[in-house]
């Protein structure tokens, strides 16, 4: 079982996470990879609509495909973080470091297959895959450093 830091006292997951439902334990990088799929939409409009008006429907359909890949591996990297978390410590940094990899070259990898298998404007779907997420994780970054991500435990 969790201990607090400062006390040394058990903790369960409700107070971990802050969850107002007892019993169910949301971990802190679930939260933070459902905000980031969630600000998606916000990223997928503008660049859906510059690629429409730069590259045509084509290039529209392609950037969609390619922020959505992205939003799939955010969700991912959440859920294999707070797996790793479950299990142990060692496991969670493991699970950050090698998953870090290992997604990087399931996203290169996912886009080389749709590009080979299926007729994709490859400029838009390349473009709008780097531009979303590297918007999202800046996104992300801020609004944990100016705090207004309350609900954290971690951030108390």
């Amino acid at each position: 079982m969790p201990h607090d830091p400062l006390t040394g006292d058990s903790v369960t997951g409700d107070q971990i996470s802050g969850n107002p439902m007892p019993g169910a334990f949301i971990p802190v990088e679930a939260n933070v990879a459902r905000r980031m799929v969630s600000r998606t939409i916000y990223i997928a409009v503008p660049l859906v609509g510059i690629a429409w008006l730069a590259r045509g429907p084509d290039g529209a359909a392609a950037a969609l495909v390619g922020v959505a890949i992205i939003a799939l591996n955010l969700w991912v990297a959440g859920k294999i973080l707070s797996m790793g978390m479950r299990v142990s410590l060692a496991m969670y940094h493991a699970a950050a470091l090698v998953g870090f990899i290992i997604r990087m070259a399931l996203i290169a990898g996912t886009m080389l297959l749709v590009v080979r298998f299926v007729e994709i404007d490859r400029i838009a779907f390349g473009v709008s895959a780097v531009i979303s997420y590297v918007v999202l994780v800046t996104l992300e970054a801020i609004s944990m450093m100016r705090g207004q991500e309350r609900k954290l435990d971690w951030m108390r």
